[in-house]
């Protein structure tokens, strides 16, 4: 391992100062401003957990005329009901805002990312905007709690139907579904459980990234174990750790096809882990999935395809099997691309997120030809600028990498940036109007565990940022503008700082933009690394970043929802600070506090003591300028008005994307304003690794 200790490196940044003293030089911190009125919120209709689904066994079941004729009649496939589990998943028509539906038509989304294979659980990603969720099942479901009020419900049951706690609470049975299929018909049950713990989670040289989980994220300690062929059961160090449910709901624990995955697995093949990871490229059509939709045609940078699942074990209470839409689209195009065609009705979905379109996309909404209906949500979208905090390995870096995570664990250096950042011009750089709010960092202001009295926040004050730069020992010593090293780290060279980005959104770039801008006012010389999808991601996840800018994730936005990387809770949890060479994860004393706040909110079963440690967390986090918080704004739905059963208010994202909020199994068309868009019209997927559907 290198020795960074031994390069002499700012060996006088220790040095911090307490929020008290701070007044000396600076502003004093205060409550973030009030955040604008904004009228066109959405308003969310509550409803009671268990209103929205159950299992059970129905009097008959039915699917597509088209189905029973041209499959059922002619012996490709069994009866419906011969296709269904023992008790389905029964959708309730009182949580159906338009009732049960009908069948036919096709959702058209248009996405940027791109795929790079089907292996989701060996951390390939299918190029998000909503794929690997109509792909994927999960153990538990918390999408749709966005219309549960509750702050201490459980996540709904999903492939797990019911769960069992022991008297102590260490042990947690889990009772799956059963008689459930994969499309391809093959039998879903805890094998395909348990090769995904052993063989996907647990194993070190499987990596997570882009999907899938790390064991970690279920606790230090954690066991899962096969009971019988419908039964698991967790057992877990702490005691009643509930929290882990919501962690059991995509994207961190939906299993995939193990009768399709194990032989490629380098356990029980002569394969090596990046053969086994690659052995299902976006090619390989007709992949066996538990979702609503299976995969059957990819064209590159053109679209992907997914058609019905024969075998989906969902039903609504007519006794229907869902999904009703026969057809889903993925235009590969980009994500500004996505908001414009759903505005026009060429697309049919998007989650308005780009502040830069929010305007002429309401415009075009209140025309009473528009296509589509837009609805916007409350402030859940905030952008984060995060610090590599990791000193002892993690990525690599070079002596200049170690220099600039060095200063980044400097609280002094943190908080100059934190006050050199005007956050009002950086939202109205994006769009004008009520829509953008200053956001300091730390959970975002539309979670119901936010709490503005406990943000400590770092008004705008330029001067007492460079009297920051100053104290820890960076000033211009060239006369270019930009501050220098101290002298003997670095050979006094500029201080120059790289900042990761998403080249596919233009509100990424737009902010970057701005930081390199008002960061250049500081003294501080940040330069631009705009990367693709992917590419952007292996980057963040392997640690070769100084700095980076990242759009919201679930824990900031629901808090219930992916906790653990609230803080570095373990060697690869946090999304700033993970661990270095030597596997360990180097804490500062603020992030020791954190990691208690957040061990603490995950094992409690006092709903009052979990509103508090959250309130605990606000103010070590923001305090210590954990992440640096640039902008937050409300997203809006965008959907074609033809399509009936969207819930109220759906966010575009809490616990998961809208994508998932809006159950998409349930979305249906009235059959006259039903549309000629299927691409293989009364086709069903084939076997896997065959070309397209089948007739």
């Amino acid at each position: 391992m290198r020795n960074y200790r031994n390069l002499g490196i700012l060996a006088g940044l220790a040095l911090s100062v307490s929020v008290s003293g701070l007044s000396a030089y600076a502003s004093e911190p205060t409550a973030p401003p009030v955040p604008p009125q904004f009228p066109a919120e959405g308003k969310i209709k509550y409803v009671a957990r268990d209103s929205i689904e159950e299992f059970k066994a129905l009097p008959e079941y039915h699917e597509p005329d088209w189905v029973t004729k041209k499959f059922v009649g002619t012996g490709k496939l069994p009866p419906v009901k011969d296709r269904l589990p023992k008790e389905p998943l029964v959708f309730k028509t009182g949580n159906m805002v338009d009732g049960p539906g009908v069948y036919g038509d096709t959702l058209r989304h248009v996405i940027g990312g791109r795929p790079e294979g089907w292996n989701y659980g060996a951390g390939q990603t299918q190029g998000w905007g909503g794929i690997d969720i109509g792909l994927s099942e999960c153990l538990t479901r918390t999408a749709p709690l966005f219309q549960v009020q509750a702050k201490d419900t459980e996540p709904l049951p999903n492939l797990a139907k019911s769960w069992d706690w022991s008297e102590d609470g260490h042990k947690l049975t889990m009772h799956l579904i059963e008689g459930a299929k994969w499309s391809d018909g093959v039998p879903f049950n805890a094998d395909d459980i348990m090769f995904y713990w052993d063989d996907e989670v647990i194993d070190p040289n499987v990596s997570p990234l882009g999907g899938g989980a790390s064991p970690e994220a279920f606790g230090v300690g954690t066991t899962l174990k096969k009971i019988d062929d419908y039964t698991v059961e967790w057992t877990f160090k702490d005691a009643f750790p509930k929290q882990y449910l919501y962690t059991m709901s995509y994207p961190s624990f939906c299993p995939g096809p193990a009768h399709i995955l194990k032989p490629q697995h380098p356990k029980y093949s002569k394969n090596t882990y990046d053969q086994f990871k690659n052995a299902f490229p976006p090619e390989f059509m007709n992949i066996p999935v538990m979702g609503a939709w299976v995969p059957v045609e990819y064209r590159p940078d053109d679209i992907i395809v997914l058609r019905r699942n024969p075998y989906y074990w969902k039903v609504d209470e007519k006794g229907n099997q869902l999904p009703y839409l026969n057809e889903l689209h993925y235009k590969l195009s980009t994500w500004a691309d996505r908001d414009v065609q759903a505005v026009a009705g060429s697309g049919d979905f998007s989650n308005l997120e780009q502040p830069e379109n929010f305007v002429a996309s309401l415009k075009r909404a209140a025309e009473k030809t528009a296509p589509a209906r837009l609805a916007f949500g409350p402030r859940l979208i905030g952008y984060n600028m995060r610090m590599n905090l990791s000193a002892n390995g993690w990525g690599d870096p070079d002596a200049r990498g170690q220099a600039i995570r060095e200063l980044n664990r400097n609280e002094d250096f943190r908080k100059a940036i934190t006050m050199g950042l005007d956050r009002k011009a950086i939202g109205d750089s994006l769009v004008k109007g009520p829509f953008t709010a200053i956001y300091p960092g730390g959970l975002s202001s539309g979670t119901s565990f936010y709490d503005r009295k406990s943000v400590v926040y770092y008004p705008f004050d330029l001067k007492g940022a460079k009297e920051l730069l100053a104290k820890v020992g960076l000033k211009d010593t060239d006369g270019d503008g930009f501050v220098n090293f101290p002298a003997g780290t670095e050979g006094g060279k500029n201080v120059e700082i790289v900042l990761l980005v998403n080249n596919q959104y233009t509100t990424d770039k737009s902010l970057a933009e701005g930081v390199v801008g008002q960061m250049e006012k500081l003294g501080l010389k940040v330069i631009l690394n705009a990367l693709d999808g992917t590419k952007r991601d292996d980057a963040h996840y392997s640690g070769r970043f100084d700095w980076l800018i990242q759009r919201s994730s679930p824990e900031l936005a629901s808090v219930v929802q992916n906790t653990e990387q609230l803080a570095p809770v373990g060697p690869r949890t946090s999304w700033q600070h993970r661990a270095g060479t030597d596997g360990k994860v180097d804490l500062m004393p603020y992030e020791e506090k954190l990691v208690d706040i957040v061990t603490k909110f995950q094992t409690s079963q006092d709903n009052n003591e979990r509103v508090d440690l959250m309130k605990q967390y606000q103010k070590v986090a923001t305090e210590n300028v954990d992440t640096v918080g640039l902008t937050e704004y409300p997203g809006a739905l965008i959907i074609n008005k033809r399509f009936s059963n969207v819930p109220e208010g759906t966010p575009i994202f809490m616990f998961n994307w809208a994508e998932d909020s809006v159950i998409r199994e349930r979305l249906w068309v009235a059959a006259d304003k039903q549309g000629k868009y299927e691409l293989f019209p009364e086709q069903l997927p084939g076997k896997p690794g065959d070309k397209g559907p089948v007739n």
